[in-house]
């Protein structure tokens, strides 16, 4: 009764009173699908643990789902950002950056090969991939662990699928306007309908433009998402697609020296909002587009049958004059100017992609043991057309910069096509028995060419089996307990003298945690502790690199989400790595802690919406964020400290419309994000208000 209390009160939410089609009652999730939007800040299902739309529960490895209310209420314009009250994620490394999101997920990057959409993957190598704006998602979901098994090649520490909004039958008119502190204003809108009895459509879109927070940072983006779902009950079919465009000057902030960031040089800081590229020649351009379908039809046995397939596009041009080091490429001043050396860099990217995935589902008893079969064949291709340019730059100072100089021709240092296919064969059963026992096992075989043409060339095959097995227990109380191990296996593009072509990474993990869902409160907890272990690792010299790198992940996460009332929503996430080198090319390397990422991160969440008769309609929230210490290379001799960061929320809604004030860094806190060495470290973001307001009918 409690649970059932909960849904429906929920849902009398800030708009006003929703009709219910169905309630949820328990903790099964019955209402809710994989690809719906979540009530509050709870989800109870999801497909990108095991590729079925199951509970949360039952998946045996560590699971974060963000959907789009608490994206909505952190004031998120970026995925980074909507992740830096995950467990488990390290967002925003470098600080903002309008182009890229950056993740780490168990301490390894995630960015390039653990980033998917609806299942299928965005890869992207070097500065060729996909941009995806976050108002276009309905849920940003985080897989945490070594899921080769399921998606082939991928992050060992984990991935990010992106769930995208799509066509439910939901008649939805929503329009919403805003503007930040530092002057860029945006547009969005969300209209979906029925056509007819079978067939809905969406339209949904952004733009967006003006200045941002670092000197000479401004550009204009847009975004636009047009899908449709046909369906007559056993057979549904959606259209995905996506077109976006961003032209933009590079924002600064990043790629700057340890001292005079972290600390003091002798003539003290240098500005956060400092940019030191050439105003009138940086330039980044993106036009990228994605079309896609999925179609699945359940068959009078049960049987289900899908496939989801993706072709995408990206071209990409970017001009950019950046800092490394101080003249002469020094760690320190060298002159009375405090002249910064800078690199003049351009490039050059064309993406092709496609990818599909072919899938067989079956219910299947076998005495009192209930199977959940799941069987599939999956093909990836990538083709990435590169050139990498770079010319003689000026010095300019860091405390009096000069701009205008004449800046040296750049050249081509690297003109190549690069090329890859993988081809995935992979098989589920998901077994329940025993009114509680639920055991996971995966297999898959997947076989992959990479090659290159051009400058320089290469070509290579490889094939890697990967697995997964895990244990669970589901009490009726909401508690179970899990253990898992697997295994992974990552394609890893490019060659060297020594190396020759790069294998695959591979590795292994265990994982034992427990997952709680109180019939007494809508809520989730979850307690993770792994040991990952990654090798193949590319390690050595540039032009001498070899694959004896390896780097063991363990640690344990933490992480809560609470509708508490229909009016309270609360999060809490804590997570504590041990990140060790422990086999490298430079012998004494080992037994040291990689740079970049912090061994220990925190955060804490609450909104309160007032009902009573006074106040009814504001509502109050906010957040804190601690993120720990962190190495700035990987000799472990100088450190980036910790910081801890407030947000703020404060907003009024009433039935039909609403303005929100969010503001990130609310006490303006000076620090770095972090270092890759101590020629290139990254401020994070200043306090930044978003003044929002929406209107929906």
């Amino acid at each position: 009764m409690a649970a059932l209390w909960s849904a429906a009160s929920y849902a009398q939410n800030a708009n006003g009173p929703v009709v219910l089609d169905r309630l949820v009652v328990g903790t099964t999730g019955a209402g809710e699908t994989a690809t719906s939007p979540v009530q509050g800040y709870v989800a109870k299902r999801t497909a990108t643990g095991t590729k079925t739309d199951a509970p949360i529960d039952a998946v045996p490895q560590s699971v974060s789902v963000v959907g789009r209310e608490e994206m909505d209420n952190r004031g998120a314009r970026k995925t980074d950002e909507a992740l830096r009250y995950t467990a488990g994620v390290f967002a925003q490394p470098f600080g903002p950056d309008s182009d890229t999101n950056w993740l780490f997920i168990r301490g390894f990057q995630a960015t390039q090969t653990g980033i998917f959409q609806d299942g299928l993957p965005l890869y992207s190598y070097g500065f060729g991939g996909m941009f995806v704006d976050s108002y276009t998602l309905e849920r940003i979901e985080v897989l945490r662990g070594a899921s080769s098994v399921l998606y082939g090649g991928s992050n060992p520490g984990g991935l990010v699928n992106y769930v995208s909004k799509r066509p439910d039958g939901t008649r939805l008119r929503r329009v919403e306007t805003g503007v930040n502190s530092n002057g860029t204003g945006e547009l969005g809108f969300d209209v979906g309908d029925k056509a007819t009895d079978n067939l809905s459509y969406r339209l949904t879109g952004r733009i967006a433009g003006g200045d941002g927070y670092t000197d000479f940072e401004d550009g204009f983006r847009g975004t636009i998402s047009p899908s449709l779902n046909w369906s007559n009950g056993s057979t549904s079919f959606t259209f995905l697609s996506n077109f976006t465009s961003i032209d933009e000057t590079h924002n600064g902030g990043a790629f700057l020296p340890y001292v005079g960031t972290v600390v003091d040089a002798p003539f003290g800081r240098i500005e956060r909002d400092a940019n030191f590229t050439e105003p009138d020649l940086d330039d980044y351009e993106r036009r990228q587009a994605s079309v896609g379908y999925e179609i699945e039809h359940v068959f009078e046995n049960g049987l289900t049958v899908r496939q989801n397939a993706r072709y995408g596009y990206s071209d990409v041009h970017e001009v950019n004059l950046y800092p490394f080091g101080y003249a002469g490429f020094s760690p320190v001043p060298t002159d009375p100017d405090n002249l910064l050396s800078r690199i003049n860099f351009e490039h050059e990217t064309t993406v092709n992609t496609f990818l599909i995935d072919n899938q067989v589902q079956a219910k299947i008893q076998t005495g009192p043991v209930e199977h959940t079969a799941l069987v599939g064949i999956d093909y990836k291709f990538f083709d990435m057309d590169q050139v990498q340019l770079s010319g003689t730059a000026t010095p300019i100072s860091a405390t009096n910069p000069v701009y205008g100089a004449p800046q040296g021709v750049r050249s081509a240092y690297i003109d190549q096509t690069l090329r890859m296919h993988q081809v995935g064969i992979y098989a589920q059963d998901q077994l329940r028995f025993g009114q509680g026992w639920l055991v996971t096992l995966n297999g898959r075989y997947d076989r992959a060419s990479t090659s290159a043409e051009g400058n320089p060339a290469y070509d290579g095959t490889d094939g890697k089996w990967s697995g997964r097995a895990g244990l669970a227990y589901e009490f009726a109380n909401g508690l179970t307990p899990y253990a898992s191990t697997s295994t992974f296996f990552n394609p890893t593009l490019g060659s060297s003298l020594v190396a020759g072509v790069y294998k695959p990474e591979t590795g292994k993990q265990y994982e034992v945690g427990v997952k709680y869902r109180p019939t007494w409160l809508d809520a989730l907890f979850t307690f993770a502790a792994f040991d990952l272990t990654r090798k193949n690792v590319v390690t050595g010299p540039f032009l001498a690199e070899t694959q004896i790198g390896e780097v063991n992940s363990r640690g344990v996460e933490f992480e809560a989400k609470a509708n508490v009332t229909r009016n309270l929503l609360a999060t809490a996430a804590f997570t504590a790595f041990d990140l060790e080198i422990t086999e490298d090319a430079n012998p004494s390397l080992i037994g040291n802690t990689p740079f970049i990422v912090p061994e220990r991160q925190a955060s804490l969440s609450l909104d309160y919406t007032f009902r009573d008769p006074m106040l009814d309609g504001v509502v109050v929230g906010g957040g804190v964020r601690h993120v720990g210490s962190s190495w700035v290379d990987n000799e472990n001799t100088l450190k980036v400290p910790s910081a801890t960061v407030f947000d703020a929320r404060l907003g009024y809604q009433k039935e039909g419309w609403g303005v929100d004030l969010t503001v990130d860094n609310l006490f303006d806190k000076e620090y770095v994000a972090s270092c890759q060495t101590q020629f290139s470290c990254g401020y994070a973001e200043g306090r930044t208000a978003w003044l929002k307001a929406y209107m929906t009918w």
